[in-house]
């Protein structure tokens, strides 16, 4: 049994190219001051990493896992098979089909195989990691309460650029 790291979420992209888009992850899971790591694992290129990565993430602690994969996104519905961890996808725009081909891969999985698949780029990266602030507010009181705090910076951010378009 792999020792518990404090680390809750996991991002996880396939390619380095894939990190512009999920900084934006990393920086919603910064504000909130959630512990996590950064992997770089394929499910084509590197499929026993990605899979000792997948079996082991419960053990450490992890509570939740967003993965980042561009073209071919199989990566999230791969570490999805292998975890009973919720796992969040975000399709990045990586090939001439701008996107839609990570998105196809990622939301169409098999029933039994659950991944939850936000918007394509650098807002869905944000969201997943909303979302992942969201799952783990459920049993986090003071994690509730950013959450809930952010949420009204958000509408307080619409009544200020009301105000500047008057």
């Amino acid at each position: 049994m792999k020792k518990e790291t404090g680390i809750l979420v996991s991002v996880v992209m396939g390619s380095d190219s894939d990190l512009p888009i999920m900084k934006e992850a990393v920086n919603i899971l910064k504000e909130f001051g959630i512990p996590h790591e950064v992997l770089l694992t394929s499910a084509h290129r590197s499929p026993e990493r990605t899979s000792s990565f997948a079996g082991e993430a419960a053990e450490r602690g992890v509570k939740v896992i967003i993965v980042g994969a561009g073209a071919a996104a199989h990566l999230a519905g791969v570490i999805a098979s292998q975890t009973h961890l919720p796992v969040i996808g975000v399709p990045i725009d990586a090939t001439s089909l701008g996107g839609l081909d990570a998105l196809l891969s990622t939301v169409q999985m098999p029933g039994g195989i659950p991944v939850a698949t936000m918007a394509i780029g650098k807002a869905g990266a944000r969201n997943a990691a909303i979302m992942a602030v969201r799952i783990l507010a459920l049993k986090d009181d003071g994690l509730r309460e950013k959450l809930n705090d952010y949420v009204a910076n958000m509408a307080k951010e619409i009544e200020k650029k009301q105000k500047n378009l008057n």
